[in-house]
Order: C-alpha cells, then sequence, then structure tokens
C-alpha cells in the first residue's frame, strides 16, 4: 500500500466493491464469509450501463471512490462516453472524465497527489485492440489530473514494441510511494515484463521480456495482470499465466513465490497489509487442489491473506520455490516463527491452514474477465 494515502472509512466500502465486481455475474458464498454483495452498485450518468470495470481506487479525499469501465461495453475506440468516474459512498456519480482518451482501457492507479492512471491493455494482435489501432491508438500508459487533462504519456500511441519507449498492451500500472512508476507490460502475448520508471518517465530496471520471454521460471513472467505494493515496499506481481503471486523489493530482487491460486487477476492490499486476491479459474483446470462449499460450471476465488503475518523476507534454507507440475511440489512461506507449507500431491488437495494465519476464504466469486 502506498505510503502517505489516508486509509479512512471509504478503503472499508472499496473491499466491498471489489468483491461485489468479482460477483457481478452471480456468487455463492460460504457461510464464514463476512461480505454481503450488493449487486449493480452505483450509478452512472443519465441511467447509462456500466461497462466492464477494469479498476477502482479511493480518492486521497476518503470521501469517494474512481472507478475505470469500458464506456458502457466492452471497448471505448469510437465511443463519446466517459470511462471514468467519480462516486461517493452512495454509489452517486458525481464527476465523469475521459472520454476519447482511451481505445481499451485496462490497468487503473492513482497516485498519493490524486492523479489517475490508466494503462491501454490490448496486446498486438489481439482483436479486442483493432478498433483502437484502427485510430492510431493503444500501447500507452496516460496519466491524467482529476479533470481530464492529459499530464504525461508513457510509450508511442498505436505503435506496439519492447524496447524501453514501447509497450505491447501494458496490463498494469503502479506509482509508488516515491513517484517511481511500476508496469506490468504487457496483457496476454505482450512483452511479460516488469518495469521500472523515475517520476519523469526514464526507465530504471526491468525484469523479464526479451525474445521468447513466456516462462514459467522463478523472476520471470506468463501475463503479468496486476500489480500491488505492500507498506514495506514489496511488489506484488499477479503472474496471472503461471497461476501464481511473484514478490520483489525495489531493486528487483526475487523475495518470494506464492502458489496456492488459480489464475490471480487482481490485487489489493489494505492499510493493514492484507492482501485481497481476484482469482479467477480455480478450479480442476488451474487449481486443482481447491474445494469450495459448492461448485459452479468455471469455480472461482477471492482469498484474503495477511501479507505482514503470512511472508517475511526468507533466508535460502526457508524458501523453496516450486511450480505445479501434476507431480509432487511444494512452497514454504513464513507466519512469525512458524513455516505453512502449501503441498500439491499426488491427490491434488491442498495443506496450506488458511485459519493458522487468520486468513478468510471467498468461495465461488465469478469474474469478469479483463
Amino acid at each position: 500500500m502506498k505510503s502517505g494515502r489516508s486509509h479512512t472509512t471509504i478503503e472499508n466500502l472499496l473491499g466491498i466493491v471489489f468483491f461485489v465486481l468479482l460477483a457481478h455475474a452471480g456468487l455463492v458464498l460460504a457461510q464464514s464469509n463476512p461480505y454481503q454483495v450488493i449487486h449493480h452498485w452505483g450509478e452512472l450518468p443519465g441511467g447509462r450501463s456500466m461497462g466492464v470495470v477494469t479498476g477502482v481506487q479511493p480518492d486521497p479525499d476518503g470521501e469517494h471512490i474512481w472507478i475505470a469501465e469500458r464506456c458502457g461495453a466492452n471497448q471505448c475506440a469510437g465511443s463519446d462516453l466517459n470511462p471514468i468516474h467519480k462516486l461517493d459512498s452512495e454509489g452517486r456519480t458525481v464527476k465523469s472524465i475521459g472520454a476519447g482518451l482511451f481505445a481499451w482501457p485496462h490497468g487503473f492507479d492513482m497516485d498519493a497527489d490524486g492523479n489517475l492512471w490508466v494503462t491501454e491493455g490490448a496486446p498486438e494482435g489481439d482483436a479486442r485492440g483493432e478498433p483502437g489501432s484502427e485510430r492510431g491508438m493503444g500501447h500507452q500508459i496516460i496519466k491524467l489530473n482529476q479533470d481530464g487533462e492529459v499530464l504525461m504519456r508513457l510509450g508511442e500511441a498505436g505503435v506496439p514494441g519492447d524496447d524501453a519507449e514501447h509497450f505491447n498492451g501494458p496490463a498494469a500500472v503502479l506509482v509508488g510511494p516515491t513517484g517511481e512508476i511500476w508496469v506490468a507490460d504487457g496483457h496476454r502475448g505482450g512483452n511479460n515484463r516488469i518495469m521500472k520508471f523515475s517520476s519523469g518517465g526514464d526507465l530504471l530496471l526491468q525484469l523479464g521480456g526479451g525474445v521468447g520471454d513466456t516462462s514459467r521460471e522463478s523472476g520471470l513472467f506468463n501475463d503479468p495482470h496486476d500489480l500491488k505494493m505492500d507498506s514495506q515496499g514489496r511488489l506484488f506481481v499477479a503472474d496471472r499465466g503461471n497461476n501464481r503471486i511473484q514478490i520483489f523489493s525495489q531493486e528487483g530482487q526475487l523475495l518470494d513465490i506464492w502458489t496456492q491460486f488459480g489464475r490471480p487477476s487482481g490485487l489489493w492490499i489494505d492499510a493493514d497489509d492484507t492482501l485481497y486476491v481476484a482469482d479467477g479459474m480455480s478450479g480442476e483446470q488451474w487449481n486443482r487442489g481447491w474445494k469450495g462449499a459448492s461448485v459452479l460450471e468455471m469455480p472461482e476465488r477471492a482469498t484474503s491473506l495477511s501479507s505482514s503475518r503470512i511472508m517475511k523476507s526468507p533466508t535460502a534454507a526457508e524458501s523453496s520455490f516450486s511450480h505445479q507440475t501434476g507431480t509432487e511440489t511444494s512452497s514454504l512461506v513464513r507466519s512469525g516463527d512458524s513455516a505453512l507449507k502449501s503441498t500439491y500431491g499426488s491427490d491434488h488437495n491442498v495443506g496450506l491452514d488458511y485459519s493458522q494465519v487468520g486468513s478468510q476464504l471467498f468461495e465461488q466469486a465469478h469474474l469478469i474477465h479483463k
């Protein structure tokens, strides 16, 4: 979580909204779930329909939240609708901005000064990016103020690439507490790299990427889909295509890998360093050890893990990085003085005891695909 950001009741609302978005297509809850689902929360101007929601951020004033959606549908190219909205705690829209700026908005962040950051997340060859490409749009990260004025652009509009000045459908952006800009580049078939820029846009660091860049190796990526940072400055990467979260230091050192997920798509870390994960596709195909209270056609989950309690930077002797291969594999994480072992054995049952770390399992959340 970014330092300096006020943590008020609006973040409690944000937690609820986060799970409302997951539950948009239907939800079966475990009895232990403390969250109440409110369907169709939020009213847009003129009563128009909300498009695919790609991000939610709390305003620094503690009274409002911002939502990014795809112009009433799943596409903004050619639309004259505003895709970014400021809502009060009752869900009433008080401001809308951004018409004509984006083709297929995806990643969404807000810096400590209240500026908004949006990525154009359709990679080269993705049909969802074609309407934008025809208009010379896409492959950029755009910073704008709350009046919709563009303050900064990273990348070249409509031009994919893999150097320091180009992106290929960047999936996520995160502005750190000291102004550095982290980018997950890119979405599904993109460059599979994490980049760190100075506040002025100079490249400082790159992890992954390059020829044949899709990889299951530790520290490399397959569809890095979201980024969040905890109070200690650790970077959490939703390495969705590899069914895991990877955790890095500010210098790019790999600290840990968590593998108890299906396909983690969205992350949020609250003021108490609790990590919320939008985990799409937990089930027999992607996470065969997970079992819910009931099974939907495409079972999915959202989990809450205390990053401050479950993880610390391990020593080489403490940490075991591994991947799920269908045979017995395991990963070791830390919780205080006790080690918790998550094992995928021949019967594919997961042995991680969530109750030991005070976690809550939110089961069977239908995720809108981003």
